[in-house]
């Protein structure tokens, strides 16, 4: 898997309390890594970190990235061979509540990690993720590609934004040239699956709903999105770290990672679907249109074009529309039922997820 390359390696992983940071806190640890973790908190209530009691098999801190003083002690005590830098305020309506802490976490936290890489001399590959909302928002048809411009219409897509142009100046000056230290970025966006529990998620929304036999409130049925299964973007990341280790040339690019553009699929399908596998007799009783105003400027059509990392890193999307929608339900079903240990779980929709991956023949099987 992944060319056996985190075995017995050490990553430091920031982010890690959060959903996706938990699930690739997972993924690691199944891959034999030793995993340190650095999160300022547990940012939700429920939460997939404590659900699964992942505290115990890693390495925790309890660290704001924004205190660069910490976030390099641990970075020297450890001595990491990959970083996976995932640590942000992701959730847009927040922004408009506290602009100050999503810039300062997503920039200045950015910041940091380079900062204290800068300095670091052993060799080591640091995946920096982003978001697709980094773009500017022109609601391109062909997908955005990773040479478009960057931008943003609120504050966190502008956060985002900045962070990349940090990221892109720290390269230039200080890693390009003779760094044992190789950088790259990932972006991707509307990741969904089992286990997330933040405010304003469509998803979280729609189970707890559902789990209590009530309607979801639906705003905009009509918006596009490409959703993808939180483990395509994270097989992603890790085969981006795999051969970004090895080689050199990857070092300062950035790479989109979403899915098949038969998933950019409407808000409304995209329910109308879970409905039936979560089992609705009447899917219509399972979903109610709300006509309000939006509360914050959200894009209609967002694409991703991820040709770049299918031609440098032979990666692709390994789940259908249909088996993203069936692991979800799958995963809050269980975790709502209390059927099953969740820890247990989760690794096997890893090892499933996995499956398919070598029936399908994806690259990072190997």
């Amino acid at each position: 898997m992944f060319d056996n390359t985190y075995k017995n390696k050490t990553v430091i992983l920031t982010g890690h309390t959060g959903f996706k940071g938990s699930w690739l806190t997972m993924w690691l640890l199944k891959l034999g890594a030793n995993v340190i973790g650095i999160s300022k908190d547990i940012p939700t209530r429920p939460s997939m970190f404590k659900i699964l009691k992942i505290k115990k098999n890693i390495i925790h801190y309890s660290t704001d990235i924004r205190d660069f003083k910490k976030l390099q002690k641990i970075i020297f005590k450890h001595k990491p061979d990959f970083i996976f830098h995932l640590a942000a305020q992701s959730i847009v309506s927040k922004s408009y509540v506290d602009p100050e802490e999503t810039v300062t976490t997503n920039v200045v936290g950015t910041m940091n990690i380079l900062e204290a890489l800068r300095f670091y001399k052993k060799n080591c590959a640091a995946i920096i993720i982003t978001s697709d909302k980094c773009y500017e928002n022109l609601e391109l048809k062909r997908g955005y590609l990773e040479k478009d411009n960057l931008g943003g219409k609120d504050v966190y897509s502008g956060s985002k934004g900045a962070a990349e142009l940090i990221i892109k100046s720290y390269f230039n000056s200080f890693f390009k040239k003779n760094h044992p230290v190789r950088l790259a970025i990932g972006r991707a966006g509307n990741v969904i699956g089992g286990g997330d529990f933040a405010k304003d998620r469509i998803i979280v929304d729609t189970v707890n709903s559902w789990n209590n036999r009530r309607p979801v409130d639906v705003r905009s049925p009509n918006s596009t999105r490409p959703w993808q299964h939180v483990l395509e973007p994270l097989s992603g990341y890790l085969i981006l770290g795999a051969k970004l280790i090895k080689n050199n040339s990857l070092s300062g690019e950035p790479f989109n990672f979403g899915p098949d553009e038969k998933q950019d699929i409407t808000v409304g399908q995209l329910l109308e679907n879970l409905a039936e596998i979560w089992g609705w007799s009447v899917v219509r009783d399972a979903l109610k249109i709300v006509k309000t105003k939006p509360l914050f400027n959200e894009a209609g059509l967002l694409k991703l074009n991820c040709d770049k990392a299918k031609e440098f890193l032979k990666w692709e999307s390994n789940l259908s529309f249909n088996e993203t929608l069936i692991f979800i339900s799958d995963w809050y079903k269980t975790f709502f039922s209390k059927s099953q240990n969740m820890y247990d779980y989760t690794l096997f929709q890893i090892s499933k997820y996995e499956e398919f991956g070598l029936e399908r023949k994806r690259d990072w099987i190997k």
